[in-house]
């Protein structure tokens, strides 16, 4: 008698994009998550996205990865990770979270394959549901000199402006990478030096 063994699930890699959803925060420094997973979309040619487990997601069946955009506000983002994750039964290690981050110069890059949130609620909230073993990139806005909350939740001035489709494709750049060539790959690449880097 011949015994046949189930083919194992291959389950898609996720892309999640912090931000916090409306109109009113939309154009701000952070919604720089958003920003790259709707560059990403572009980029896959995806026009069609869904609402559910409070998030917007999209899944490219070509590249199997599922893009996402939480909608439970930035210091809630885990639970919709959580859901969705579990949905798939995607692990945290092929799971990538874009954030934006006082704590580097504006328009700087760093990917880290895991490790804590550094002060951020966007990445504290999926760390207290998922553990911290998940890849993240991490896109600079600056520390201000006043009030780091009223910082991130403002609109970019003229020179930012001119230089953010750089930045936003720079960063979709390096999660591109991460889906093609591996977290190693994308490391090299947004922790680097680039070309479109502001000085």
């Amino acid at each position: 008698m011949r015994l046949w063994r189930r083919a194992p699930r291959i389950f898609p890699r996720i892309i999640v994009g912090l931000g916090n959803p409306g109109r009113g925060y939309e154009s701000t420094r952070h919604n720089l998550g958003y920003m790259v997973v709707d560059e990403l979309g572009r980029r896959f040619g995806i026009e069609r996205w869904k609402h559910k487990d409070s998030a917007h997601q999209a899944h490219d069946s070509m590249r199997n990865v599922v893009l996402v955009k939480p909608t439970s506000f930035m210091n809630l983002s885990g639970a919709p990770v959580r859901l969705i994750s579990s949905w798939y039964h995607t692990p945290p290690d092929s799971m990538l979270v874009i954030a934006d981050d006082i704590d580097l110069p504006f328009g700087k890059l760093r990917m880290r394959a895991s490790g804590g949130h550094g002060g951020h609620n966007g990445l504290r909230s999926v760390i207290a549901t998922i553990g911290e073993g998940f890849p993240r990139l991490r896109i600079g806005v600056g520390r201000p000199k006043y009030d780091a909350v009223d910082h991130v939740l403002t609109t970019f001035d003229t020179s930012e402006r001119a230089a953010l489709p750089g930045i936003i494709g720079a960063s979709a750049d390096a999660a591109q990478m991460w889906l093609d060539e591996g977290v190693d790959a994308a490391m090299r690449f947004a922790n680097g030096p680039r070309a479109e880097e502001p000085s």
